[in-house]
């Protein structure tokens, strides 16, 4: 047999889907017993047979459009199978639809487009929402959110398909609204009724219907006249409602009879931003204002174009720096010169007008120069105090010229002006007073001393030459004493010197520059002779004859310690040169008598012998000098008895001759030179110290 059964696809699992046992016509109990078993086509079990109560029940919820598709209908094939006799029955279960299913749109978002010239009546398609669902559980309609431009048409095709339109009702003005947002509605028949929604957007397209217009048509623009090249003038404020090449404004220079190709030569004008810059340097005395005219023209077809004018005044600013000329220089300049001597003669001058043209003039105060204004932009450099080129040699002399303007401008010019030496500086010895020291008996020429003077002043007015002054300081002309070399001043011996004759000298000294008028100073220079061991000894007493002996007769008794006799020398030398010492010649015996080293004396060293022959006896005197010179003396000195001397008559000096006299002489006014020399010199040195 052949069963059939229906069962709505939104079932449960263990749904009675129908009655085997009743509709087969066997007893409950017995399905056990013929083993009834259910087989399913395609091998899935959404069935199952409940033996003990002998209903067919869902095995699994079913879905009919996973099942069956968009198939009208949706049947599932079983077979039932019984032993003990062997049956086979076919049984048809029918899946009903349900509405469980919603409608949906392929795209949850469409986008359109329309014209705003499109006429109303025009249509535009909408794709077809899809229902999975069949029968009344379908598509039944559509709906569309209200609108003042657009309606919706629903159209049925040859297979009952429902198509959507959209219809222009009214027209469209895209410069007013641009995109339009509806929302489409599709429902089902289903109850409850479900629905799907798609976003609807439709974007006007532009038509060009509207011309440029430019806010505000005429335009002032103030700009000053020192802008750099490209410099920002203004940005054309046009607007067109259209869009796209309709609303794409392109600007161009709309020339007229104002000097159009000059025009050109001074702004640029980008066609695309209309931006306008500056191309040159503009110049406030050259034009104040210029009127400019633009064109902007859009792209559309046919095009159409509006007019901005716009006029740009210049602001006059201090953009010139002022000018120095220097006309006339004249250096050097003497150092003497007067002031008011004029120095250079100046030029300013300073392309502004106005207070940016008007130009101060001025210098450093610290310079002995002031400027004079001869007359306008014309200015005189004059001194303005003492010159003096041994303090500034020359000066670096800059003029700042500043105008008037906000903010000011400088210029500045620097010229070298050199001062001219006269010679009104007398050269100057490093020191009125100097000490030289030179050896007696030095050989003519020798160098004695150089003296050193400067002179401030430059050129021949600094060329110095020396001569000694025959001032009559000696008794001798001091020429016949010393030279000296006119170009460094050193000074030379002429002949030997005696320190013996002339222990000191005055060299007076005189420099003198090569200026005119000549300028001259004067210095002395003090020579000290040096001692010279170059004079012997003179044994004063006693006073023998070259070749003879000096006879002394002495007690024949005398005791040690006697004195016999004494010793006087003297030596024309001073210093070491004029120590002098005594002794005795050695001889071939020993003498019973001795001389003492620095006195002189002789006395008697031992007891002498009775009858004792006469003794001779060679005394020496030499001095310290280097080398060292001598005299000698013979003394022969005789015992005798009952022969008695005192002191006084055994020396028995010799009244003191003229040679000795001049020797005396010799050594006080020795002293009394060296006295008054080192008193000069202690006054010189403090003189110079305070």
């Amino acid at each position: 047999a052949q069963l059939r059964y229906s069962v709505p696809e939104d079932r449960e699992p263990g749904f009675s889907v129908g009655d085997l046992a009743k509709d087969l016509g066997v007893e409950v109990r017995s399905l056990a017993a013929r083993s009834l078993r259910l087989v399913s086509e395609g091998g899935q079990r959404h069935f199952q047979v409940d033996l003990a109560a002998g209903v067919l029940l869902l095995n699994s919820r079913l879905d009919r459009e996973a099942l069956c598709g968009q198939s009208p209908t949706c049947s599932l094939h079983l077979q039932l199978v019984m032993e003990n006799p062997l049956q086979l029955h076919r049984v048809e279960v029918d899946v009903l639809d349900v509405n469980d299913n919603a409608p949906q749109f392929p795209k949850p978002e469409v986008v359109l487009e329309i014209t705003e010239v499109a006429n109303p009546g025009t249509r535009l398609p909408l794709e077809v929402a899809e229902d999975p669902d069949m029968g009344s559980n379908s598509i039944s309609t559509y709906e569309l959110s209200p609108s003042e431009h657009f309606a919706l048409s629903i159209n049925v095709r040859g297979d009952g398909v429902k198509m959507p339109e959209i219809v222009l009702e009214k027209a469209l003005d895209r410069e007013k609204v641009a995109v339009h947002h509806l929302t489409l509605t599709a429902l089902d028949g289903g109850n409850p009724v479900k629905s799907g929604t798609a976003k609807v957007t439709i974007h006007v397209l532009d038509a060009n219907d509207n011309p440029p217009v430019c806010d505000p048509p005429i335009s002032k623009v103030h700009l000053e006249e020192n802008v750099p090249v490209g410099t920002l003038v203004t940005k054309l404020n046009v607007t067109d409602l259209d869009e796209g090449p309709n609303g794409d404004v392109e600007y161009s220079f709309k020339t007229s009879n104002n000097a159009p190709g000059k025009f050109t030569k001074l702004f640029s004008l980008d066609p695309r931003t209309g931006e306008i810059r500056t191309k040159g340097p503009l110049d406030y005395e050259e034009s104040s204002a210029y009127e400019i005219a633009v064109r902007a023209r859009d792209k559309g077809s046919p095009a159409m174009e509006g007019h901005c004018h716009l006029r740009v005044e210049l602001i006059d600013i201090n953009d010139n720096s002022p000018e120095i000329v220097l006309t006339s220089l004249s250096s050097p300049v003497q150092e003497d010169a007067t002031p008011g001597t004029v120095i250079a003669l100046i030029g300013v001058k300073d392309s502004d007008s106005g207070e940016n043209g008007q130009v101060r003039l001025q210098i450093a105060k610290e310079l002995p120069f002031k400027l004079v204004s001869s007359f306008k932009e014309h200015f005189s450099l004059v001194t303005n105090g003492p010159l003096d080129r041994e303090k500034a040699s020359g000066y670096n002399i800059t003029v700042r010229a500043v105008d008037l303007g906000s903010p000011q401008r400088a210029t500045q010019k620097t010229f070298y002006l050199r001062i001219a030496d006269v010679n009104d500086n007398a050269p100057n010895f490093s020191s009125p007073f100097d000490t030289a020291h030179v050896q007696e008996n030095s050989l003519p020429g020798t160098s004695v001393f150089s003296v050193s003077a400067s002179d401030p002043d430059e050129g021949s007015n600094a060329k110095l030459s020396y001569s000694i002054l025959l001032n009559g300081m000696q008794d001798v002309p001091i020429s016949t004493y010393f030279r000296i070399d006119q170009d460094n001043g050193t000074i030379y011996t002429v002949r030997a010197l005696d320190y013996e004759q002339d222990k000191v000298f005055q060299v007076p000294v005189e420099v003198k520059d090569a200026g005119s008028p000549a300028l001259s100073s004067t210095a002395v220079v003090h020579v000290f002779v040096l001692d010279e061991n170059d004079n012997a000894p003179i044994i004063v007493y006693p006073s023998v004859p070259t070749g003879s002996a000096f006879h002394q007769t002495i007690p024949a008794l005398a005791e040690p310690g006697y004195l016999v006799t004494k010793i006087v020398a003297v030596d024309a030398d001073s210093g070491h040169n004029a120590w002098l010492s005594y002794q005795l010649q050695e001889t071939a015996e020993a003498l019973p008598f001795q001389v003492e080293r620095r006195s002189g004396e002789i006395r008697v060293a031992q007891a002498l012998r009775e009858s004792e022959d006469p003794h001779r006896l060679v005394v020496e005197v030499r001095d310290n000098g280097t080398p060292s010179l001598s005299a000698s003396v013979v003394i022969v000195i005789s015992p005798e008895e009952n022969s008695v001397q005192d002191f006084a008559k055994s020396l028995d000096l010799p009244k003191s001759s003229p040679k000795d006299t001049n020797l005396t002489l010799y050594l006080i006014i020795s002293l009394v030179s060296i006295s008054l020399v080192s008193c000069v010199m202690f006054a010189v040195v403090a003189a110079r110290c305070l």
